[in-house]
């Protein structure tokens, strides 16, 4: 044998299996025939039968061989690498169920419009204002679109602000609109949000998910923009 370049699995691995250390004969076996599906383990039984089976005249070339250490060098070291990254996704998942657990019984705001009433008839709904407003008007519709009721919350600052709407019927799902002005008149950018209660957390699928009121499907948790705290009554 001339060189260590891997030979296929078949040939070598059938060799190997039919006499081992101590000269007795063993049942043969078969491999994939990729290099690239084997263990550090066969990387180790291909080099020993290789090593076994070399013409003394002919002994192997030192760099081949040292070619081959770095085969399985790397392949146990891809397998390291992948138990690692498994372990970081177990640890993520962990930590997300903490976080998600922690939000049960209190109020999360997602990105809409939307006011969901409690049993009853009122609604907690959140905002954000790009600047300082004198000026901050809310308005209610129902799901005809139909004007309901509004709110003037007066002069705000920038940032998030919540407020609380009682003339809901109970259980239902509004919609709102915000209207702010500054003090020289101009409109102030806002951002809505819909503000759903956590009822419990939902484990079933490939991430913790939240079951919430008012939503029919599990919300998952890269959808909460801000926490508000505990349950209104």
């Amino acid at each position: 044998m001339t060189s260590l370049a891997i030979p296929s699995a078949n040939s070598v691995m059938s060799a190997a299996s039919t006499t081992g250390t101590s000269g007795s004969t063993q049942s043969s076996s078969t491999g994939s025939g990729s290099a690239a599906n084997l263990s550090q383990s066969d990387f180790l039984q291909l080099l020993t039968a290789q090593l076994q089976y070399q013409t003394p005249t002919n002994p192997a070339d030192p760099t081949a061989l040292a070619g081959e250490f770095a085969e399985i060098s790397t392949v146990d070291g891809i397998d390291n690498l992948n138990t690692k990254v498994a372990a970081l996704g177990a640890a993520s998942t962990t930590s997300q169920l903490g976080l998600a657990t922690s939000l049960v019984g209190k109020q999360v705001a997602m990105s809409g419009d939307g006011l969901i009433t409690n049993a009853n008839g009122s609604a907690e709904g959140a905002f954000s204002l790009a600047g300082a407003a004198n000026n901050v008007t809310v308005t209610v519709m129902n799901s005809a679109g139909k004007d309901v009721g509004s709110m003037k919350l007066g002069a705000l600052g920038a940032g998030q602000q919540t407020f609380n709407w009682t003339g809901g019927s109970a259980n239902q799902q509004y919609t709102y609109e915000i209207s702010a002005t500054n003090s020289s008149g101009a409109t102030v950018s806002t951002t809505p949000y819909t503000v759903f209660t956590v009822q419990s957390v939902n484990v079933s699928g490939s991430a913790p998910s939240l079951n919430v009121a008012g939503y029919d499907v599990p919300m998952p948790m890269s959808l909460v923009q801000t926490v508000l705290g505990g349950t209104s009554s």
